[in-house]
């Protein structure tokens, strides 16, 4: 699994190699601070829409500048290899900034998978992704799966208090 966990250098050239061959690849990017069933069924929603399957984690100072400086719970190493160990995922590439945006432009998917609650918004990749004829698909939630509904439900469970 720690192979999948890949720089972006190595994904650039791989995925290029990998559209060469016409071969579609599908990517999404996010957190995926305490893994849970929501995400899973979201991952594998993403794999079925392409033959592999990119997922860019945020790193833990981009985590902490999104999510404030109680997250993320799980460090990135081990979130990646988490994400990683996960059958539809093909690759796992650490970013540092707030969007993925960059590395959307130099990797160049071409779908780029987004949860549905954002169906109705601008996103910023959006624009990226349009740039180079990339397409967006947007895939729904497992209601009630989140990792801030897990933390509060450990905070309840453990110390009572409702956060």
């Amino acid at each position: 699994m720690k192979s999948k966990i890949v720089s972006l250098d190595f994904l650039v050239s791989q995925v290029s190699d990998l559209k060469a061959k016409g071969k579609v690849v599908a990517a999404t990017g996010g957190c995926f601070d305490i893994l849970h069933a929501g995400h899973v069924e979201y991952l594998e929603k993403a794999k079925s829409l392409g033959d592999f399957l990119v997922l860019f984690l945020n790193s833990d100072s981009s985590v902490r500048r999104l999510k404030g400086d109680e997250r993320p719970i799980v460090p990135q190493d081990e979130r990646a290899i988490v994400v990683a160990a996960l059958e539809c995922v093909d690759y796992v590439c650490v970013f540092q900034e707030d969007t993925p945006c960059d590395v959307i432009a130099k990797v160049q998917p071409d779908i780029w998978t987004k949860g549905a609650d954002y169906r109705d918004r601008k996103i910023p990749e959006q624009e990226i992704i349009e740039s180079y004829g990339g397409s967006i698909a947007y895939i729904d939630f497992v209601d009630g799966c989140s990792s801030t509904n897990i933390v509060r439900k450990i905070i309840k469970t453990y110390t009572g208090d409702m956060k």
